[in-house]
């Protein structure tokens, strides 16, 4: 049934795309200084007119109607550690963490035959996987690209094959790897053996470490104990009992008990009873519990959901609070930075360090300028979220580069270079037109102008990750 109603609206979608595609097209001029009414339009219902369905750009309409392939079996899972080849994809700008979907479109020959071969393997645990690994240049475009040593898995989802024999595909991320030898096969196609990352588990606050802090239920102190120990995993307890078991072992030896008479063993049970009962108000831990807080992962895991709500707005992330591994990469694969930020940290290990590395870049993040002349184009408070991933996503254009793009409702200092472009948009109802910084002519994205009358917001820019310094 949810495979079902999940067809049935991406049709109701489909329908949607193709009543805007009917539409006479209509640009007005373009004007910076929109207003307030169509920054808030996104997401909310005007009785005037239609607004931007923000779910239509998470689908990548623009790759035509691609086929499922996830309903496919899968021999094996990938666990951390293992070792195995499969083809890599060295994509400029773009830098892939797991659960974050990304569409390609690929054109060369060899790289087809790669794909499709990775979609006929039924008899290995890398069937429909690739490789993506950042490539970048520290210098001018002419300058070799390096490669980046970490790296991640990606399900192929979704692929279509075009007339011309190009495939157009959608794939998912899933694991972390490093790559550790870098080679071309037979077919002229960039492989790789890598290596799966192992990742760390989160990590909680030992509970005696907070002493009377915690509120108490009505059951007893010791219950209260029990009921924490008996909602964590096996691993979860040996680091509780490890981070308390130092510090409540008794000063004396094993051998201080020996010779007691009747008076003094009930002393020492009266003892025993005392500490029992002292054990909420006296941390047993060698550090206070704030310290520990300051690298529990659910800790961070909502501090970091609390910020993105403040300073990005969507998508919420409070459905993922009670999961600090996946909440870390998708903040990560949503934030608004550069890309050589996000590849820092892709390459974080650790989910608290890395969700303390989200939290200091949330506080940071206010002015978005060029990465060549450092021009202020925007700042924090003008992104917008055009999908309803949030205000950064991945797109691929007909030549099948792929950009990542933040979203915003305002923008300065740039030029726009020709007309607007009707064909290929990644935001069903607007037209497309190049634009460049005004200060050095840096390519850097696009305005996307409504072709609709009542289709709101009327304009909004794309400004490609790569080309900005936050």
């Amino acid at each position: 049934m949810a495979n079902e109603s999940i067809s049935e609206q991406e049709r109701h979608q489909r329908e949607q795309i193709l009543e805007l595609d009917h539409e006479e097209l209509l640009i007005e001029e373009v004007d910076d200084d929109s207003s307030d009414e169509d920054r808030h339009a996104i997401g909310s219902s005007s009785s005037g007119g239609l607004t931007f369905n923000t779910g239509l750009a998470s689908l990548h309409t623009y790759l035509g109607n691609v086929e499922d392939t996830h309903h496919r079996d899968r021999v094996g899972f990938l666990e951390g550690g293992d070792i195995f080849s499969l083809p890599i994809f060295y994509l400029e700008g773009v830098v892939l963490f797991p659960e974050a979907i990304l569409p390609l479109r690929v054109i060369e020959p060899n790289f087809i035959a790669a794909i499709e071969r990775a979609l006929t393997q039924v008899d290995d645990v890398s069937s429909s996987i690739i490789g993506v690994v950042r490539a970048h240049r520290n210098g001018n475009s002419g300058q070799r690209a390096s490669f980046s040593s970490v790296g991640t898995t990606a399900e192929i989802r979704q692929y279509r094959r075009l007339d011309d024999g190009t495939l157009n595909i959608v794939t998912r991320g899933q694991h972390r790897f490093r790559l550790r030898r870098p080679y071309i096969d037979s077919e002229g196609v960039p492989c790789g053996e890598i290596q799966i990352i192992k990742e760390d588990l989160p990590l909680r606050t030992p509970i005696d470490a907070l002493g009377d802090r915690l509120p108490l239920n009505k059951g007893s102190e010791e219950n209260s104990d029990e009921s924490f120990e008996s909602s964590l995993s096996l691993t979860e307890k040996r680091v509780h009992q490890s981070a308390i078991v130092s510090c409540s072992e008794p000063e004396n030896g094993g051998d201080s008990g020996l010779g007691l008479g009747k008076s003094s063993m009930s002393l020492s049970r009266t003892h025993s009873q005392h500490v029992n009962q002292s054990r909420r108000r006296f941390s047993r831990t060698f550090w206070p519990f704030w310290v520990y807080r300051m690298y529990d992962s659910y800790c961070l895991a909502q501090k970091a959901s609390d910020m993105w709500k403040q300073i990005v707005g969507a998508p919420s992330m409070e459905g993922l609070v009670k999961k600090p591994d996946l909440l870390s990469f998708y903040i990560a694969s949503k934030i608004p930075v550069s890309e050589s930020t996000r590849q820092e940290l892709l390459e974080i290990d650790g989910i608290s360090y890395r969700l303390r590395r989200e939290i200091e870049l949330l506080e940071s993040v206010n002015l978005i300028k060029c990465r060549h002349c450092q021009t202020v184009i925007a700042r924090r408070s003008d992104m917008l979220a055009m999908s309803s991933d949030g205000p950064l996503g991945a797109y691929v254009n007909s030549h099948g580069f792929v950009h990542e793009v933040i979203t915003l409702y305002r923008a300065n200092d740039l030029t726009l270079v020709g007309v607007p472009v009707r064909e290929y948009s990644w935001f069903p109802g607007y037209a497309w037109t190049i634009t460049n910084c005004a200060s050095c002519g840096n390519q850097m994205g696009w305005l996307f102008t409504a072709t609709k009358k009542n289709l709101k917001p009327r304009l909004f820019w794309g400004i490609r990750s790569s080309e900005v310094s936050i």
